[in-house]
């Protein structure tokens, strides 16, 4: 069985290895996986230790959690607690017949 966290816009999907292509990203203080471009309010874990990691040809990103209790907040949301681990970042999209786009929160 899969393991799945979402928080508003944001999925989290557990995945057993980080992929050989994905480069770190540097991060001051908390690691933002979404920015709320409206609101200002980010997806972000600001506890814990964790990592981004971004695949330079696709832009996917991934987040490694070194240890338990890293939290995923959001204004907006309940906050998550994360399991150590790597998990892949999807953000959700919204169709509109001209284009396909974030959704943006």
């Amino acid at each position: 069985m899969k393991t799945l966290y979402r928080q508003g816009d944001v999925l989290l999907e557990r995945i057993a290895e980080m992929p050989a292509t994905a480069k770190p990203v540097k991060s001051k203080g908390a690691v933002i996986l979404a920015a709320g471009e409206v609101t200002g309010h980010h997806h972000a874990i600001r506890k814990g230790k964790v990592r981004l990691y971004r695949e330079p040809d696709t832009q996917a990103s991934y987040v490694e959690v070194a240890e338990a209790m890293a939290l995923l907040e959001h204004e907006e949301h309940a906050a998550i607690s994360l399991e150590p681990g790597i998990y892949r970042i999807s953000l959700q999209r919204e169709y509109y017949p001209q284009e396909i786009r974030r959704v943006v929160d």
